[in-house]
């Protein structure tokens, strides 16, 4: 069951096709297995078609418009179906099948990485598929901008949490965390940043002026 999920003004962009392509892809695949976003994200494209239908025109003031986030975001959670396999056919046009045999490259100690930035072309953010072997941990690190994840496969543990699979998560410049892979298979995940992440680590420090 999925616990960590996108936020209400991130789903209203995927709504209103506002999200750049490596986002939205993000935001696809967890709806793909979270019933709770997907009843939210229709009872927002359902507010927009009725807005859009109203004559005269209503305007709507901003205090409506925090009540229905505030309603949208106290909706109960409903149990998302359990994948009984790896299910990433939004991805499987990009990269095939199997995630776990592409073309890995090691990066950091426990961590590999695969860029696929250019089968989003004309997309100023990068977006990579990060591997952190099953129980390894990633070097301590900050962004120097934002980072959207999704969890395609396992689960890692950093101070916030644990985040499975089809989890969901945003850090920022203020985030600073070292996550863990828990479990007993490989925690991969799909990445977009807006800027290179920074190493704190006492001397993976030293490495910064080589990561973009």
């Amino acid at each position: 069951m999925t616990r960590h999920h996108p936020d209400s003004l991130s789903l209203m962009d995927y709504s209103a096709g506002n999200l750049s392509e490596p986002h939205a892809l993000c935001i696809r695949l967890h709806l793909d297995q979270c019933s709770h976003c997907r009843s939210r994200v229709e009872t927002l494209e359902s507010l927009g078609a009725v807005m859009m239908d109203q004559q005269p025109k209503v305007t709507v003031s901003d205090t409506s418009f925090d009540q229905l986030l505030a309603r949208i975001d106290s909706a109960p959670a409903e149990p998302a179906p359990v994948a009984k396999t790896l299910r990433l056919s939004p991805l499987q046009k990009l990269l095939g099948d199997d995630i776990n045999e592409l073309p890995w490259k090691r990066q950091l100690g426990d961590v590999s990485i695969l860029d696929i930035t250019e089968k989003f072309p004309g997309q100023r953010e990068r977006v990579v598929l990060q591997k952190l072997v099953a129980g390894g941990k990633a070097p301590a690190h900050t962004h120097r901008g934002n980072e959207t994840t999704i969890v395609l496969q396992g689960a890692f543990a950093d101070q916030k949490g644990v985040f499975n699979q089809w989890d969901f998560v945003v850090l920022n410049e203020q985030d600073e965390h070292k996550p863990v892979a828990v479990g007993c298979e490989d925690c991969i995940t799909l990445s977009v940043l807006s800027a290179p992440l920074k190493l704190t680590g006492t001397f993976t420090r030293m490495l910064n002026p080589f990561i973009r």
